[in-house]
Formats: structure tokens, C-alpha cells, sequence
């Protein structure tokens, strides 16, 4: 993340494929990576104007399979 300069979406997902946009209980939108073969979430809320990424939470599949994450955010 450092190394790149991702000025929206579109720019990130060139780089990391598996990442999707998530919209929240809070009607933010998030994004999710899958990690190490989809076993784990990580998700994360990016200010493409900032270039600031920060991490909100790092789930398990089965956790983040039950959404309860998403009425938290």
C-alpha cells in the first residue's frame, strides 16, 4: 500500500483483485480483502484523498460470514 497511490476504487483493484466494496449499518462504504486463500477479512476504510488506510477489523471467514460485523461499522 505504501509503494502505490490508489486515487479510487478502480486503482485498487487493479492491484488486489479480491477486494470488494462493502456498504455499512453506517451507510459508509468499506473494503474487504480476502486473505490467505479466503480464511480471513480484512477490512478497512480508505481515504483515497489522504492516501490514510485503516483498518477496522480482521475477521476470520466464518466471523464475517455472519455480517454482526457490518452493524458495528
Amino acid at each position: 500500500m505504501r509503494r502505490e497511490q490508489f486515487r479510487h476504487f478502480a486503482d485498487l483493484r487493479r492491484c488486489f483483485r479480491s477486494a470488494d466494496m462493502v456498504r455499512v449499518a453506517s451507510n459508509k462504504v468499506v473494503v474487504v480483502f480476502n486473505v490467505h486463500g479466503n480464511d480471513y477479512r480484512l477490512i478497512c476504510a480508505i481515504h483515497y484523498n489522504t492516501g490514510k488506510v485503516f483498518l477496522l477489523r480482521f475477521l476470520t471467514h466464518a466471523e464475517y460470514s455472519k455480517d454482526r460485523w457490518k452493524d458495528e461499522l
